[in-house]
């Protein structure tokens, strides 16, 4: 029960941060949102941890937990680093990846189409992190596999937030399935410039996300 609320708050402290509710350098006062979310310090304390995973708090010892929203350059360059990190994925997978892990890919796609017909951000988003995560597995490289993964934990709140746009999901849904194909037809370069392409358009689309934000914040 305790992590779930951790998680739970975390993304509503997210959704906080991101809305312009927190603005950036300020201090999260520990006392005041453990009264606001009705819960004890513990889990509240788990949700920082998770913020600070992430890179969205920075907790100080001695001081406290204080908002830090990465600017527009850092992120490009994280999206740029991973859209390349997740090609290189793709490639190898192409190459070694088993009919078991298409079929997992496949069934994550689905429940992913079903997440959009029913509008469902948070299920779509947990379907799309498995689905990348098997193709993280399935590169066959260790090193490479442990850099993907640390990297996108980095990411996903941005990556959650892009979802957000309009039209967003059901876009993101046909690049996986043109991932699929590539992967499918042990395509390495298809692949590789298909999962390229949908993280460098996920980073696009949340610019403009915040651009977008920015001006009704203004």
């Amino acid at each position: 029960m305790e992590p779930r609320r951790a998680d739970s708050i975390a993304q509503e402290l997210e959704e906080l941060i991101f809305s312009g509710g927190f603005a950036d350098g300020d201090r999260l006062d520990e006392v005041r949102l453990a009264e606001q979310f009705g819960v004890s310090r513990t889990p509240l304390r788990e949700a920082f941890q998770r913020l600070a995973q992430t890179g969205l708090v920075e907790q100080i010892p001695r001081r406290g937990v204080f908002v830090r929203q990465p600017g527009a350059v850092e992120l490009l360059e994280m999206f740029e680093v991973m859209a390349e990190l997740e090609a290189a994925c793709g490639r190898y997978a192409a190459r070694r990846i088993s009919d078991s892990a298409l079929d997992d890919l496949r069934e994550a796609n689905a429940r992913c189409k079903a997440a959009v017909e029913r509008a469902d951000l948070d299920a779509y988003y947990l379907e799309n992190e498995r689905f990348h995560k098997i193709i993280y597995a399935q590169s066959g490289n260790g090193f490479l596999e442990t850099e993907a993964n640390r990297l996108h934990k980095r990411l996903k709140p941005f990556r959650r937030q892009q979802l957000r746009l309009r039209g967003r999901m059901r876009q993101s849904m046909s690049e996986h399935e043109t991932v699929v194909q590539m992967l499918t037809e042990g395509d390495a370069e298809g692949a590789a410039r298909a999962l390229r392409d949908h993280v460098a358009v996920q980073g696009e689309k949340f610019h403009h996300l915040v651009a977008g934000l920015k001006t009704a914040a203004s």
